[in-house]
C-alpha cells in the first residue's frame, strides 16, 4: 500500500474499525490498502450509521482522519465529527502566530488579527478542488509585532468556503476534550486484543479480498467474546435462537411459533461496564 505521495509504500494492509463507546463492540470494520486514513472517515461513519439503524451519529477519531471533504460528507449525512486538527503550518513550529490566533468575524466577513487590525476578503480561488476565500490587510509594514506573524510582506489568511463545519468541530473539542481520550480507551482496545489474538505475524492470509475476509473472522470472533462477557453463553445462545426464529418466520419457512417466555426471561438490556 503507498503511504506518501512519494511512490514509496510497504506491503501491508489498513484496517479501520469503528467501535461503540457503551459496549465496545465493533460496529463495522474495513480492510484497505491505502496509506492514509485522511480518506476514510466519511465511509466508514456512513457504515456505522447505517448498521446502527439511527438518524444521527456522533463519531470521536484522531487527527490523522482530518480532511475538510471527509468532515463536510459527514455533516451533510447527519454525522456529528470531533477530531483535533494537525499543526500543518510551520508558523507556530517557528514561534510565530498561527490561523487559529486570528478571530473571524462572521457579520463582518473579517479576521482581526492579534494585533487588532482587519483583514477584509480580497479574492476567491479554486485550489486542488476546493473553493479559498483570501483575506490580508496592507497594516503589516508597520505593525510592531510584525516579526511575530509572517516573514513575508503581510499575513495573508485563507478559508476554506466549508470552514464554519472545520470550526464548529473545533469548539466541540474545546468544550469536551475528554473526547480524545474516551476514543483511546474505545477504539484503541479491540486493536490490542486482536493484535494479541493474531500474533506476531498478523494475518496470515494474502491479497486484499482474502485479507478482509480473515480480519471478519477476527471481528465476529472479538464481537462473540464481548458480547459473552457483557451477557453470558446462555442469554447470547437463547438471542440467536430468537433472532434465528424470527427470521424463519419472515421467510414464511417456520409454521409452529417459537415459545419465546423461556427465552425472553434470560435476555436482559445490555449492562453499562
Amino acid at each position: 500500500m503507498a503511504t506518501s505521495g512519494r511512490g514509496t509504500g510497504v506491503v501491508g494492509y489498513n484496517v479501520q474499525t469503528a467501535v461503540d463507546t457503551k459496549h465496545h463492540l465493533i460496529v463495522t470494520h474495513e480492510v484497505t490498502n491505502v496509506g492514509t486514513d485522511r480518506s476514510q472517515l466519511a465511509r466508514v461513519a456512513k457504515e456505522a450509521k447505517a448498521t446502527l439503524e439511527t438518524q444521527s451519529l456522533d463519531v470521536v477519531a484522531d487527527r490523522g482522519y482530518f480532511s475538510g471533504e471527509e468532515i463536510l460528507a459527514c455533516a451533510e449525512a447527519g454525522i456529528t465529527v470531533t477530531l483535533p486538527k494537525p499543526m500543518t503550518s510551520n508558523s507556530k513550529a517557528e514561534g510565530r502566530f498561527g490561523k487559529q490566533d486570528f478571530r473571524y468575524l462572521a457579520e463582518e466577513d473579517v479576521y482581526v488579527c492579534p494585533a487588532g487590525e482587519r483583514l477584509t476578503y480580497r479574492f476567491t480561488n479554486e485550489e486542488n478542488g476546493l473553493v479559498l476565500r483570501r483575506y490580508w490587510t496592507n497594516a503589516c509594514q508597520n505593525c510592531a509585532i510584525k516579526h511575530d506573524c509572517t516573514t513575508g510582506k503581510q499575513r495573508r489568511i485563507t478559508r476554506w468556503e466549508h470552514e464554519h463545519v472545520l470550526e464548529a468541530v473545533q469548539r466541540r473539542l474545546d468544550q469536551h476534550p475528554e473526547k480524545m481520550r474516551q476514543r483511546r480507551e474505545t477504539v484503541e482496545h479491540p486493536f490490542g486484543t486482536l493484535k494479541a489474538r493474531m500474533g506476531a505475524t498478523h494475518f496470515l492470509m494474502k491479497t486484499l479480498p482474502r485479507v478482509a475476509a480473515e480480519m471478519a473472522l477476527h471481528v465476529l470472533a472479538y464481537n462473540l467474546t464481548r458480547v459473552m462477557n457483557i451477557l453470558g453463553i446462555q442469554p447470547l445462545l437463547a438471542a440467536i435462537a430468537l433472532a434465528e426464529h424470527l427470521e424463519q418466520q419472515a421467510l414464511g419457512q417456520a409454521d409452529v411459533p417459537v415459545a419465546t417466555e423461556e427465552v425472553n426471561e434470560t435476555l436482559s438490556p445490555l449492562p453499562q461496564d
